[in-house]
């Protein structure tokens, strides 16, 4: 790819092997009840993510709880993560707040043997185009990590920017969780021949197809935290051109989960980790500000994953 260095180009090379072969898996971070990081307890879980063979791992990322986690904590995630792996796949750190923040997260993630970041949105202001590019480019000049840029909330690039941060030697990427498949194919039209681009809309399976239309058919899997079984046949089916079992797994499975995931702010991230528990999955509660799904909601999310596990061919073991 023009324009990113041999360090970055090799990363990007793996990256791109790891979105054709399985999804993106994106782990949940585990905590104890009183809130305080299972570090054991998410080795064990990871373990178990790994084995099911993801394209790619991405700790300390949204699904992972990034924004709750302090420097001591984030550094035992990657490296717990980047041991896991031993080298057998790629892991890309979640890093993000300001440029500053994003940089001192950056360096933890190189030191912990990260081989790429995920430059998360900035905290809540809005931003100019130039204001987009040049702190990325700031990030770029303080870390040697490969980047990959998601777009979501209150950052979104033009094509032109699209063109002026794929000039930056780390940036590799570009992860869209806006969904805006008008503006995401002017993108990827202004890109240079083998920029990144994967769907990182919430529950992205909903939208895999349409993406995929696009030209951008990578995609990141939040259900592969909990149900890779599910996960993985969806992939294959997307992958084989299976229409008709990609639309039984969208209708029976994926559109009431998204329902369900839509009846309360923060369920993205909370609902998965329960459906992680329902599992017996060690990933403990959610910290604040998201909250753990009540006993109704609990009941509907059981019904929903027995029946997307039936489909599969697979059953629940009780918790």
């Amino acid at each position: 790819m023009a324009g990113i260095n041999a360090e970055a180009a090799g990363v990007a090379q793996r990256l791109r092997d790891g979105m054709t072969s399985g999804v993106l898996s994106f782990p949940l971070t585990s905590f104890r009840t009183d809130g305080s990081l299972d570090l054991d307890a998410y080795r064990a879980y990871l373990a178990d993510r790994l084995a099911t063979a993801p394209g790619a791992v991405f700790p300390a990322c949204g699904t992972g709880e990034f924004f709750s986690l302090d420097e001591d904590e984030y550094r035992a995630v990657v490296r717990t993560t980047v041991e896991a792996a031993g080298g057998r796949l790629p892991v890309v750190a979640g890093i993000g707040y300001g440029w500053a923040q994003a940089l001192r997260f950056a360096r933890i993630a190189e030191e912990a043997g990260a081989d790429a970041a995920l430059v998360l949105p900035h905290y809540l202001v809005g931003a100019p185009q130039d204001g987009l590019v040049e702190q990325l480019r700031r990030i770029a000049d303080g870390t040697r990590l490969p980047l990959i840029t998601y777009q979501r909330g209150q950052v979104a690039f033009t094509a032109d920017s699209l063109r002026r941060i794929a000039r930056i030697p780390t940036v590799v990427g570009l992860k869209d969780g806006h969904s805006d498949l008008d503006r995401l194919q002017r993108l990827t039209l202004a890109a240079p021949e083998g920029f990144l681009f994967f769907n990182g809309a919430a529950t992205a399976e909903i939208q895999a197809r349409a993406y995929a239309t696009v030209g951008v058919p990578a995609y990141s899997s939040a259900v592969h935290a909990f149900a890779p079984e599910i996960a993985n046949t969806f992939f294959a089916a997307l992958r084989d051109g299976d229409d008709a079992g990609v639309t039984t797994l969208l209708r029976e499975f994926y559109v009431p989960l998204v329902e369900l995931r839509d009846r309360v702010p923060g369920y993205a991230v909370s609902l998965v980790k329960a459906a992680a528990r329902l599992r017996g999955f060690p990933v403990g509660p959610v910290r604040a500000p998201l909250t753990d799904p009540g006993p109704t909601d609990l009941a509907d999310l059981e019904k929903v994953l027995d029946h997307g596990l039936g489909l599969v061919g697979t059953v629940r073991r009780p918790a």
